[in-house]
């Protein structure tokens, strides 16, 4: 059986939007799970994925207008929910790509 490179893409993406999706569960439970995000050797998963966040943050308050629930953020569970989607996406074009579909 032959690997084509487009396989390899794809399983490539899939890995990256994953480790991104963890990356974003992580920092959405650090509160509850009482991760210090200050710390040096976590502190790049907040570098990771501000950008996102900000973003998705910005859209929950000014288009989505959902209301402020004090401690609930509704930026990571946003960026989270469009990660997904983009990876369902990107990787299920990669894999019909890849069967000649």
């Amino acid at each position: 059986m032959e690997i084509s490179l487009l396989d390899i893409v794809g399983r490539a993406a899939n890995v990256a939007f994953t480790l991104y999706m963890m990356a974003l569960l992580l920092r959405m439970l650090a509160p509850y799970l009482e991760v210090d995000m200050d710390n040096p050797r976590v502190r790049w998963i907040c570098l990771l994925t501000d950008p996102l966040v900000r973003s998705m943050r910005a859209i929950a308050k000014e288009k989505l207008m959902l209301p402020s629930f004090g401690v609930l953020d509704y930026g990571p569970m946003l960026a989270l929910f469009v990660v997904w989607i983009a990876r369902a996406i990107v990787v299920g074009m990669l894999a019909r790509a890849t069967m000649g579909g």
